[in-house]
């Protein structure tokens, strides 16, 4: 009877594994993730997603590749052709007036189809427009997932996974290298790929790695240094790559891609260190529309990148995107993968008239502005404009317009002193309404009670020195922001089997941007030779407050 048993269960767990892996290549790409309730109340324009605008009309056909869920498509958006799979990359405008796209890709009669990814090729297209079509105008080099920025010296600098190139003209000659990085004894987070980068006032650069680790090079090209503690994504479950920053002229924003769950979050941050992430998708499959409502409606969504305007504001995004399973696109089949261009409303200028945060009962004035194509006297709803903490207008609460009134060609928007919600804590209200023709409203502004380009101040493994009845710990302190840091004090405890306990503390004198000061502390706690202790060193009063320093020290070594 046993055996007759352990036979049947020998026989259902077979079954089991071959439905299990018929089914895997479904299962490996798609989970699907519960949203959150309160998602249901957003308005539009509260979530990134309602930023897309439909792709402008070009080549409309269904004479080339492709299942029928991306048929018919417009063949001359981003670039594709049948010789290419094309992946990832990013759009900078040149002083030649031309739209460069930097983009990977690997030839469609490549035997292992798109596995052959890890062999990809980087290519320098260009177009007249920033839609496309793109063309080939030469080959950089082997690589992955390529991003380009320039620094402050004028040269380009064209990351691809594990090297660099650079080059003093978009145009080339391309000299290869590699970036060095500095994780300043802390743990790396989830590894050095799939890099982005944002340049900061200074023409310093924030860089994202793959895991949400924040980096900092004081060049762009001098030695990338962690600064994070711990990764700076949603703490929700997910998969999580494709990170992309930029800065804009009121915030830095970070769009990181679920690719397991198809789900996308946007979170924002005055500093590029402490970051929010606001409620609903960044994007999801079906943001690839036309003007006529129907959908390109590609498997997968991977590798945004972002192109900028002059302020700063997110005008397009570029994808990779693919028709199918990644592991359907076989060598010179129906299948292939490009990369798309997908137009995105930037939203308006606008600027908190308010010297300091308003007190109850006062109203809020905002200045909005005019631009080229946009009138604020007449083109917009004033009845449906909601202004305050994005944690109020998302859900359509806010202040209301009580009043306007004309400076010039702007326009001075007056609201109620009820509902905005703003407290010290909010560095970038948001406002969301509508334009006349019902098309969505939306805008940013800074505001004077938050420094948005504080110290940041990080500290390094201590170092013990033992003396004759306590030991002396050095504790270097460095200052990554772009102003000098306000005084601060730094603690360090212990893990204990009771707790954290305290075991010495010191005051913070303001250091310079990029400088270092090394604290001497003092401790009578009876650390033993050899053995390994888990520290916390927690730097308060400093603005912005970093999370606590977690690293573990063998004293005396």
């Amino acid at each position: 009877m046993i055996k007759s048993c352990r036979y049947l269960f020998l026989q259902i767990s077979c079954i089991l594994i071959c439905i299990l892996n018929y089914n895997l290549p479904t299962l490996a790409q798609i989970t699907e993730r519960p949203r959150p309730e309160s998602w249901k109340q957003l308005i539009k324009g509260a979530a990134f997603k309602d930023r897309f605008l439909p792709m402008p009309s070009g080549k409309l056909s269904s004479a080339t590749w492709g299942g029928s869920n991306v048929l018919p498509r417009y063949i001359d958006n981003g670039i594709e052709d049948r010789e290419r799979s094309y992946w990832g990359g990013n759009i900078l405008k040149g002083t030649d007036g031309l739209y460069h796209l930097f983009v990977c890709g690997w030839p469609e009669n490549s035997p292992k189809g798109h596995a052959q990814w890890p062999r990809s090729i980087v290519y320098h297209t260009v177009s007249n427009n920033r839609i496309g079509p793109y063309k080939i105008k030469d080959t950089i080099g082997a690589g992955h997932n390529p991003e380009i920025f320039q620094l402050q010296d004028g040269r380009y600098v064209l990351y691809c996974i594990d090297k660099n190139y650079i080059a003093a003209s978009l145009n080339g000659p391309w000299q290869e290298g590699k970036f060095e990085f500095d994780p300043r004894d802390r743990p790396i987070i989830e590894g050095l790929s799939n890099l982005t980068f944002a340049k900061r006032s200074d023409g310093s650069y924030l860089m994202i790695c793959r895991g949400g680790g924040v980096w900092i090079s004081q060049t762009g090209l001098s030695p990338y240094r962690q600064v994070s503690n711990k990764r700076t994504y949603p703490d929700v479950a997910g998969e999580f790559e494709d990170p992309v920053v930029w800065r804009d002229s009121v915030q830095y924003h970070m769009i990181v891609n679920d690719w397991l769950g198809r789900i996308a979050f946007y979170l924002r941050s005055k500093d590029g260190i402490n970051w929010v992430t606001d409620p609903g998708e960044a994007y999801i499959p079906g943001v690839a529309f036309h003007d006529d409502g129907r959908v390109e409606d590609w498997f997968k969504f991977e590798r945004i990148k972002i192109f900028q305007d002059e302020q700063g504001r997110a005008i397009q995004a570029n994808f990779a995107v693919i028709d199918t399973l990644k592991k359907e696109d076989k060598a010179s089949d129906r299948h292939s993968s490009k990369n798309i261009s997908i137009p995105l409303n930037p939203g308006v200028l606008i600027s908190l008239q308010n010297p300091r945060l308003p007190a109850a009962g006062e109203t809020i004035q905002i200045k909005l502005r005019a631009e080229k194509g946009f009138n604020p006297h007449t083109d917009i709803d004033l009845n449906s404009l909601r202004f305050g903490t994005n944690e109020q207008v998302n859900f359509g609460k806010g202040s209301k317009v009580t009043t306007t009134k004309k400076q010039g060609r702007d326009l001075i928007l007056i609201f109620s002193a009820e509902g905005h919600g703003l407290t010290k804590d909010e560095f970038a209200p948001k406002l969301i309404g509508k334009y006349k023709n019902g098309k969505l409203l939306f805008g940013y502004t800074k505001v004077p009670w938050v420094q948005y380009e504080p110290g940041i101040l990080s500290a390094l493994r201590p170092v013990f020195i033992k003396e004759m009845n306590s030991t002396s710990i050095s504790i270097p302190v460095e200052n990554f922001g772009l102003t000098t840091s306000l005084p601060a004090n730094l603690v360090i405890q212990v893990k204990t089997p009771d707790g954290l306990k305290e075991i010495g503390k010191s005051s913070v004198s303001p250091i310079q941007p990029y400088g270092k000061l090394t604290l001497q502390l003092s401790t009578a706690y009876p650390f033993e030779k050899g053995r390994e202790y888990e520290l916390e060193i927690i730097i308060s009063d400093a603005v912005p407050t970093t999370p606590p320093f977690v690293v573990k020290a063998i004293p005396f070594e």
